[in-house]
């Protein structure tokens, strides 16, 4: 009986090392597909946006307005005079459209951006004010882009370095309203940055429509004031009258459910799934008299890994689900073609098949669901125990022990 068990746990020990180096694999090959196509789907589509607030200054230098005198203004930080924006109205439009890359989707995102920015000159001179407007990335897409001042449209508004600017002419007091907008693209998260430090905004009012139901939010950011649920997904709004922040507002896109890392945490746990697996069966096939030999757990134990395996190398091909549900009829196919051949059909079927469903395909099914795996996979050691304790409470150990030893040659 030792000896038999100590030979099982060799077997078991061989299908932990497969399991540890398959799951290195999947992980190598996901960073490796990762740092190499996320680049790609950023030149393809654009990169995360960071939409900063825009900013008005005015200068001692009083040139002429063109781009090179704006440049030149601009270049020495020094120089400028800063003023606040009287109100900021932000209308942003988010539309989800995730695409796959390898053994990885990348949640990218198309984005409608329109806003109203009201502008005064407070000082007590006539000023030429320079309305500075940052553009979110340099490798994105603009299209239809337009600027207006008041009722009336620029009809070509100057970008240099991955800026607008344009300058107005105020009298003292005088205030304006400017209106842009445009259509982008981008990769995972979106932000409106309100300036690199501690910043004060008066009359703030950001509204984002979504196209998807779950929202989530980037580390540093604000959380939105208001929530409102629609027919295509969530209405947020980020209204203030007066804010001193540092931190950013804006949302993180939902992730799809990416292969490459669920294969792997799937391999990782196998040995879990396998060793309750092996613990039920030992104890059935012991108290029941069903001589197995170990070679016979080596075999069973490889058509688990073979659920793995399959499954590391579908998922290039298939989508995730059906991938699951392939590599799962493979290995139940293997599993009990096998054990009939040994014990029989109906203990194959009955008690072999039920377990494996149960230890393979529903504990690999709980790594769908994230947040209740590790809670799943306790449920489940712990009902196994209770099932085993009252399986065995009444089996006289020493006994049975002494007897295996006594039919061992």
């Amino acid at each position: 009986m030792t000896r038999r068990i100590i030979a099982i746990g060799f077997v078991f020990c061989c299908c932990t090392l497969a399991w540890i180096l398959l799951g290195g694999t999947v992980t190598f090959r996901t960073h490796r597909q990762d740092a190499r196509l996320r680049d790609a789907v950023g030149q393809l589509w654009g990169t995360s946006q960071i939409q900063r607030a825009p900013l008005l200054y005015w200068t001692e230098s009083e040139s002429a307005h063109t781009p090179a005198a704006y440049l030149r203004e601009t270049e020495n930080p020094e120089e400028r005079n800063f003023l606040p924006l009287l109100s900021s109205r932000i209308d942003v439009d988010l539309q989800l459209d995730h695409r796959r890359k390898g053994l990885l989707w990348y949640s990218t995102y198309r984005v409608d951006f329109d806003a109203a920015y009201r502008v005064e000159n407070s000082t007590p001179e006539p000023r030429r004010l320079i309305f500075d407007f940052p553009l979110p990335s340099s490798q994105a897409v603009y299209d239809g882009f337009t600027l207006a001042v008041g009722d009336t449209e620029v009809p070509a508004p100057t970008i240099l370095s991955g800026r607008l600017l344009h300058a107005l002419q105020l009298q003292p007091g005088q205030s304006q309203t400017l209106r842009l907008s445009y259509r982008s693209q981008g990769l995972d998260e979106w932000r409106y940055r309100f300036g690199n430090q501690t910043e004060k905004v008066d009359d703030f009012q950001l509204t984002v429509h979504t196209d998807f139901d779950r929202i989530d939010f980037p580390r540093q950011t604000i959380s939105p004031l208001q929530e409102e649920t629609t027919a295509t997904g969530w209405k947020l709004i980020w209204r203030y009258d007066r804010l001193l922040t540092g931190a950013d507002l804006g949302l993180a896109l939902p992730q799809k459910l990416n292969p490459g890392p669920w294969v792997s945490q799937v391999c990782f746990a196998a040995p879990i799934s396998l060793f309750l697996f092996f613990f039920l069966l030992f104890l059935i096939t012991t108290i029941g008299e069903i001589r197995l030999h170990p070679m016979h757990y080596f075999f069973i134990g490889a058509a688990f890994f073979s659920f793995h395996l399959l499954l590391a190398y579908l998922v290039d091909h298939l989508s995730i689900h059906a991938s699951f549900a392939i590599c799962s009829l493979v290995s139940l196919f293997l599993v009990v073609s096998y054990v009939r051949l040994v014990v029989g059909l109906r203990f194959a079927l009955i008690r072999v098949g039920l377990a494996q469903v149960i230890y393979q395909v529903l504990f690999s099914c709980t790594f769908f669901f994230p947040g209740y795996t590790g809670l799943a996979i306790t449920a489940l050691s712990i009902v196994t125990l209770f099932a085993a304790m009252q399986f065995t409470g009444r089996v006289d150990w020493e006994n049975l022990f002494r007897r295996d030893c006594a039919n061992t040659p």
